[in-house]
């Protein structure tokens, strides 16, 4: 594999920026009909790379960077609803606007209203305080990515909250038997291949919705999981029991891709009932009714707890941190290392099966047994 260089590495970065600056532009040539003066007025405070853009929308050219950069959807979400809880954010005396109307401005009026100097952004602060640490964590990173955008580096007296770093919640040895059972029982014939696989290989939600046929090798026992978070591709690994319950699900879905008309969806390895791509509401769906049917409360069974309790399995079987790491698609091995954390529940059943005592039957059996074994040989004498 060949590594990129720096200086490679900053020439792909412009390039992609340059692509960016010109698909919009390419857009909106008609409308900027301006002369050097009235240009220079506009973009005489910008940096040097968003001149030229000085006079379009700002968020039409926000999200195509964000695009750019292969940003998820999820993110891209997230990115979109803090600025515009920020950008909406009026200051004392200043005419209130609606985000629509925030939306539309140039991107030269927005870099004067973002200015981290004006105040702004502490009133911003102000109005999330009561949000949860991990969500006003977020709001930060979405606006920090923003003002870098624009040119701006964020203030550094602006503090993150520490996150409470709670352990990842897993399933029990028992609750698990009870989930693969109820999926085994359960009348909808996906459950038995989706429960399963993702028990055998810590496939986030999204990612086993997006598998099509192409990428499950079944000689190989692996799956390759194309853009995954981050937009990063691997390679996952599972057992015989994936492949058999792929084998029983085959004939279903092959029945169900008769009845499917998207033509994006006929690669599609998981089929609903109506013949469209599964979903992660799909999935939530049924999950809450295997939780139903095993006696566990719904908000104990998630897509993320069966691949917390991959994770957890691996490691308790020896497995280390690197090699987890790879198969769970973390971009650091800082977000695996939470794995070391153990409960005190799991630490006592750790310590209760590692400690577990021989019974008295038992040892009286042995001690028997080693008494026999010295009086055969020990020399008779004659």
């Amino acid at each position: 594999m060949r590594v990129v260089r720096d200086d490679e590495a900053r020439e792909l970065t412009e390039q992609n920026e340059e692509k960016t600056i010109s698909k919009v532009v390419a857009n909106s040539n008609e409308e900027l009909n301006l002369n050097g003066a009235e240009l220079l007025i506009h973009t005489k405070n910008l940096p040097q790379r968003l001149q030229r853009l000085a006079l379009l929308p700002w968020f039409e050219c926000w999200s195509q960077q964000l695009k750019t950069e292969k940003k998820s959807e999820h993110t891209i979400r997230s990115y979109v609803i803090a600025a515009k809880t920020f950008t909406t954010t009026p200051l004392p005396n200043e005419e209130i606007m609606s985000w629509n109307e925030i939306k539309e401005i140039q991107v030269s009026e927005l870099f004067n209203r973002s200015n981290p100097n004006n105040g702004r952004i502490d009133s911003w602060l102000n109005t999330i305080g009561d949000l949860r640490p991990a969500t006003i964590n977020a709001r930060i990173a979405a606006i920090t990515h923003l003002l870098k955008w624009m040119g701006y580096t964020i203030p550094e007296w602006i503090q993150r909250p520490a996150r409470s770093r709670s352990l990842p919640r897993t399933l029990g040895k028992n609750d698990l038997q009870k989930v693969r059972l109820a999926a085994i029982r359960s009348e909808d014939p996906i459950a038995f291949p989706v429960i399963t696989m993702m028990l055998d290989t810590g496939l986030r939600c999204s990612e086993i919705c997006n598998l099509d046929l192409d990428d499950v090798d079944l000689e190989d026992l692996s799956a390759l999981v194309i853009g995954g978070k981050g937009e990063k591709d691997r390679t996952v690994l599972f057992t015989n029991a994936t492949l058999d319950a792929l084998d029983a699900w085959r004939p279903i879905r092959n029945a169900r891709l008769k009845n499917c008309t998207r033509e994006k969806d006929q690669r599609s390895l998981f089929f609903s009932s109506r013949s469209r791509r599964l979903n992660p509401r799909s999935v939530q769906k049924l999950l809450d009714r295997i939780a139903d049917a095993s006696d566990i409360p719904r908000t104990r069974l998630s897509p993320h707890v069966l691949r917390h309790s991959f994770a957890t399995g691996l490691l308790e079987r020896g497995a280390d941190l690197v090699t987890i790491q790879r198969l769970l698609g973390h971009a650091n091995i800082s977000t695996t290392r939470v794995y070391l954390e153990i409960g005190d529940q799991t630490l006592r059943e750790i310590y209760h099966r590692a400690q577990s005592s021989i019974s008295i039957a038992e040892l009286e059996s042995e001690n028997s047994e080693t008494t026999e074994e010295i009086t055969e040989s020990a020399p008779t004498i004659k």
